[in-house]
């Protein structure tokens, strides 16, 4: 007597039964495809690793935390996909585990053990009693096989024979080749899906740098060696330098990769449309490598990359290099109508006294084209030409971005010094409108507004036209002249809005309409005086009036005075010249995990297409010798594409009926 089994080996071995049935089903592998469809969906339509900057700006505080929890920023790396992944190659090989080994035994199996009664009860069968002897009809049988494609092979019973036909036997290897292409791309995936990163994220071996510093300041802990696997990541040269790392956004921060060579942006060159838009840009790149005998140089545009030693190098963008920039830091206080020199270049920090106060520059960008929407009609497009943004940071180290123009834009018919200014990247620009005059130049606004600062020429303006007498109801013209003075004054630091808050804050209620009229009328006289002196001082002769295009001026130059207090800058810097470098922006990547992603996908297709046009067909012609006649039963079975079988059966039994009993 056997001794018994114990219950908890018996138990072991159902779990595992069940747990093998489980990740082998069909329903667990098309719920895992789902997903990762949907993964894909949410990777295409959501813009990956991208700063968490834009994303904050795109979604807002609460979603943008929601979609962060979810790792949607950067769907392909994320734990949940390459979980799925891994889940994926499991459930694939389990598949192939349990039904590769009957699937290519059923490749080379002809069934020839099938009996009378199956072939009867299948839905292509037809039977036949025939006066030809068996040998005759056997030898018509493989002929017929033969002609349409059929692989054949004969059984001899005690009483009958039994031809067996296949044909598209490799459908069945098209169902592997599928499944170990499923498991191939899968795992290429979790080779270039970070799965090793954020294993060492996991462990504590590896913390992103969230600091803006120059690259050989990043600590160790946020490095990656040149033994890293698998890494796409980005960097910005200029012309004429070269890096030997580059940087990967991952998560709130980035980190550095190291390379084992260096790479050298010999040229940059980009070619533009006649509007100014980009056309096309490459880069002439220099490979730096002990292991080469010398320095490889290779011309690089979009969509062709340079291929060195499993890295790929891709031409991924351009931006400005460090372009040296020569600076007129004008007062906006009207100190001063001459503007001081400012020598500086992208991405420095400059310190600057302004009014007893330190301030810093920092520019961020140059542009030499700016393509803008056109207002004619036969133009979509303009040039508004060289651009620099910069922000303007307080001792406090709050800072304001601003946008500033070269040359004056067209606006209506007049041009005008723009310049852009906003809190925050979240925030669009504001522009600041300050006339240009008829040399185009920013001088007589400077001229202008330097003028209203000057106390003393105020006071001989007040004194000579009298604006106390002849406007203001009181016998206390010294005091009111002072009055007049500060007004002026209030508009030059607040603008309007200064004067009205004024009016607000010191006038009882039922009598600040009429003051702000009388203040607003008096303000007008004041500037206007300034204005005609402004224009006397150029030698404009202003005998018979001032003509429409500088009283034009005036409104306009008033309009910018007034909203110099919200500009938050103490001076307008004015961009004089340049010395314009650009910047190649490169991708590199390493991808070992697409030497397995390719010939899975050219496996996919193989299999896939003999899945679906190489469907394995059955046929049997079976012969016994029966009451003095030969009956010939011919059947058929398919296991896809039933329809088409049907009628390629019918056509074959109409060629046996012609043959035999034509």
């Amino acid at each position: 007597m056997k001794n018994p089994q114990p219950a908890t080996s018996t138990s072991s071995v159902r779990t595992s039964a069940l747990l093998l049935k489980f990740m082998g089903s069909m329903n667990l592998a098309i719920t895992l495809l789902v997903a990762l469809s949907i993964a894909a969906i949410i990777g295409t339509v959501l813009q990956q690793n991208q700063s968490y900057t834009d994303y904050i700006i795109k979604f807002g505080p609460f979603w943008f935390d929601v979609f962060n929890q979810l790792g949607l920023y950067d769907v392909y790396s994320s734990s949940w996909f390459l979980f799925i992944l891994l889940f994926l190659v499991l459930s694939t090989s389990t598949c192939i585990y349990k039904n590769a080994p009957n699937m290519l035994r059923e490749m080379r199996e002809y069934r020839q053990n099938v009996q009378l009664k199956t072939l009867e009860n299948y839905s292509n069968t037809y039977s036949w009693t025939l006066p030809q002897p068996m040998a005759d009809v056997q030898h018509v049988t493989q002929k017929i096989f033969s002609h349409n494609g059929y692989s054949a092979r004969l059984k001899e019973g005690e009483s009958y024979t039994l031809i067996a036909g296949m044909k598209g036997g490799a459908s069945r290897l098209g169902y592997i080749l599928t499944h170990v292409a499923i498991v191939l791309i899968c795992i290429g995936g979790l080779i270039d899906g970070n799965a090793v990163l954020k294993a060492r994220e996991m462990l504590g071996q590896i913390i992103p740098e969230t600091q803006n510093i120059v690259a050989n300041e990043v600590p160790e802990v946020s490095r990656l060696g040149i033994n890293n696997q698998s890494f796409r990541g980005s960097v910005s040269i200029p012309e004429g330098r070269q890096t030997d790392v580059l940087f990967l956004n991952y998560k709130d921060g980035y980190l550095v990769q190291e390379l084992p060579f260096t790479v050298e942006v010999k040229d940059f060159r980009i070619e533009h449309y006649e509007s100014g838009q980009p056309k096309s840009f490459e880069s002439d790149l220099v490979i730096y490598d002990e292991r080469l005998d010398q320095p490889l140089e290779q011309t690089i545009s979009v969509n062709h990359p340079l291929i060195y030693d499993g890295y790929s190098i891709y031409q991924a963008s351009f931006s400005d290099g460090g372009s040296k920039l020569e600076m007129l830091a004008w007062p906006l206080n009207g100190e001063s109508n001459v503007g001081k020199k400012v020598d500086t270049k992208v991405g420095a920090e400059v310190p600057i006294n302004l009014s007893g106060e330190r301030w810093i520059l920092e520019p961020s960008d140059f542009r030499l084209f700016n393509i803008n929407p056109s207002a004619e009609a036969d133009k979509k497009f303009e040039n508004a030409g060289p651009s620099v943004q910069f922000k303007m940071r307080d001792k406090t180290g709050e800072a304001k971005e601003y946008l500033n123009y070269m040359v004056p834009v067209e606006k209506e018919g007049a041009y005008y010094y723009l310049s852009g200014v906003r809190s925050s990247p979240a925030e669009e620009f504001r522009y600041l409108y300050i006339p240009a005059d008829d040399k185009g130049s920013i001088k007589r606004f400077m001229n202008y507004l330097h003028a209203l600062g000057n106390e003393e020429l105020l006071r001989r303006i007040v004194t000579e036209q009298n604006f106390a007498g002849s406007t203001l109801p009181s016998t206390d013209a010294a005091q009111l002249n002072e009055a007049m003075i500060k007004l002026v004054g209030l508009f030059i630091e607040n603008g309007m809005d200064g004067v009205i808050d004024n009016v607000e804050k010191n006038v009882p209620a039922d009598k600040r309409e009429e003051v702000t009229k009388l203040y607003v009328r008096v303000l007008q006289q004041m500037l206007g005086a300034v204005y005609v002196d402004v224009l006397l001082n150029e030698g404009v002769d202003v005998s018979l009036g001032i003509d429409e295009k500088k009283a034009e001026f005036f409104d306009a130059a008033s309009a910018a005075m007034s909203a110099i207090g919200r500009y938050g800058s103490p001076v307008y810097f004015q961009l004089a010249s340049f010395v314009h470098l650009q910047a190649s922006g490169l991708q590199i990547a390493k991808a070992p995990g697409k030497n397995l992603v390719y010939p899975g996908c050219a496996m996919l297709i193989l299999g896939v297409f003999l899945m679906f046009y190489a469907p394995q067909q059955r046929l049997w012609a079976r012969l016994e010798e029966k009451d003095g006649g030969l009956r010939f039963v011919l059947a058929g079975h398919a296991i896809r594409n039933k329809l088409d079988f049907s009628k390629q059966y019918k056509q074959i039994q109409a060629q046996f009926d012609r043959v035999l009993t034509g």
